[in-house]
């Protein structure tokens, strides 16, 4: 046979169907889900809190960086890049939002991993303690730097007076699905560079595009708030935080989760056989 055959038989070997290399990498991701979801879903009272409670600090330095660059160029884009700050804070310091615990948990609970009573306090524990965490960045930011508060009141005016539309609840459902996509992103690999250039893209889109965000959101219009320069009162912002709650988790579970669990629902079969199979590793 000659040489070009055999090298062209050779490589045709090599290659394999798309599924068949795309199947370890999908399978891997998912055991790395469910095995952070289960600890989430278990996770004491005191460190869920206190992580929760990071999450909401590290964003606010993120709202921080964006209402220096936007008071002192006018510019938003700049502004959404530098507010990427607090989504790598997020990341290398281990701390949580709310709307990161769509994907992870939620895998887990599906694969028999965790109930539902779990996941709702994981999520209750998480937003109130963001928003903890964020009010009081807030503050500081109004009172330290005072050069920032009509800023930060005009910013927050867009958010507050969203309204509920179906327009700002595809804004919600939008800011969900990109940063539960951020998520699924950052569990497909253990490479940090790769983890951090999600982490910079998809807050990059949140803030450039306006998303309508619960806990980022909600942090913005608090500074418009104690700054005292606001024309939305706090009851704006409870129904704005309610909305977008809602559309959050519509995006973030619909849009993204249960989908990508299709992909691997022999897995999520077998991981709720595990768990019949092992009660002890069970959350309960």
């Amino acid at each position: 046979m000659p040489s070009d055959s055999i090298d062209q038989d050779h490589s045709l070997n090599l290659r394999s169907p798309a599924g068949s290399r795309d199947e370890p990498d999908l399978e891997e991701a998912f055991d790395r889900i469910i095995a952070e979801g289960r600890d989430r879903l278990g996770r004491p009272l005191l460190p869920l809190a206190a992580t929760g409670l990071l999450g909401g600090v590290d964003v606010a330095v993120g709202v921080l960086a964006y209402l220096v660059v936007e008071h002192e160029t006018g510019q938003p884009l700049p502004a959404s890049a530098a507010f990427t700050i607090g989504f790598i804070a997020l990341l290398l310091a281990r701390s949580e939002l709310f709307t990161e615990n769509f994907l992870v948990p939620v895998t887990a609970l599906a694969s028999g991993m965790g109930t539902w009573p779990r996941l709702l306090r994981l999520w209750l524990v998480t937003l109130t303690t963001n928003l903890a965490g964020g009010l009081a960045m807030a503050g500081m930011i109004v009172v330290a730097l005072p050069d920032l508060r009509a800023t930060a009141a005009a910013n927050g005016l867009h958010y507050a007076t969203l309204g509920t539309s179906w327009r700002s609840l595809f804004l919600a459902v939008l800011a969900g699905a990109v940063l539960t996509l951020m998520t699924r992103m950052q569990h497909a690999t253990d490479n940090m560079g790769v983890k951090l250039v999600a982490a910079v893209a998809m807050p990059f889109l949140l803030v450039g595009a306006q998303l309508f965000h619960s806990v980022l959101d909600s942090i913005i219009m608090f500074a418009g708030l104690l700054g005292g320069l606001a024309h939305y009162s706090w009851g704006d912002w409870a129904l704005a935080l309610a909305w977008s709650s809602l559309g959050n988790i519509l995006g973030g579970i619909g849009l993204v989760t249960s989908i990508r669990l299709l992909r691997v629902a022999h897995r999520v079969e077998e991981a709720q056989d595990d768990a019949r199979g092992k009660p002890g590793d069970r959350t309960t």
